[in-house]
């Protein structure tokens, strides 16, 4: 059970691993401004194990008739929070390697060039994104919960500690403290 969680600390080589760092800091990070990090870290840990199950159920399909690469890094939970940051974007078009394309197929577009990574695979990128869009478009709103749950997990203990790190920005868990924090 709990390689449905490591499974995304698994890198093979500094390719993959600096591919997956980039993408991390450049999705996760816009994401996690929205959210804010207490809600990141839920949903981080929450699109890792449905994206595995997701890869586990479709893998054993696509097995048979496709080699598949074993699901490993971070990418699968990159691509959720990136199908859920387009499923909510008010923007309709936006510019990609000097194209304007619409929003919703970024995302695609993204999981084609994550294709080129070496040891990345395919399938499991899918499924992150499938989980992504599934909750971008309310199908996964169990994992949704009320800022002021957000507010009280702020002031919880691993989250009081990510607080005190230097270096490190800590976005707070409600829209008005966010916008108070953004302020200062």
């Amino acid at each position: 059970v709990h390689r449905l969680v490591t499974y995304i600390f698994v890198y093979e080589d500094l390719i993959s691993l600096t591919c997956g760092a980039i993408i991390i800091w450049y999705f996760a990070s816009s994401f996690e401004k929205n959210v804010g990090t207490v809600k990141h870290c839920i949903l981080t840990v929450a699109f890792a194990i449905l994206s595995g199950l997701l890869y586990l159920v479709l893998e054993t399909v696509v097995s048979r008739v496709l080699e598949v690469e074993d699901a490993k890094g971070f990418m699968p939970v990159a691509f959720a929070t990136l199908g859920v940051s387009t499923t909510h974007s008010r923007m309709k078009r936006t510019l990609v390697f000097g194209v304007r394309v619409p929003v919703v197929l970024v995302p695609w577009f993204m999981l084609c060039v994550a294709w080129f990574i070496p040891h990345s695979s395919l399938l499991s990128n899918l499924c992150g994104l499938l989980v992504g869009e599934a909750y971008g478009l309310g199908y996964c709103f169990c994992l949704d919960f009320p800022e002021s749950v957000g507010s009280k997990l702020d002031r919880a203990f691993p989250f009081t500690l990510l607080k005190r790190i230097p270096g490190l920005k800590y976005i707070p868990g409600s829209l008005a403290e966010r916008r108070v924090s953004e302020s200062s």
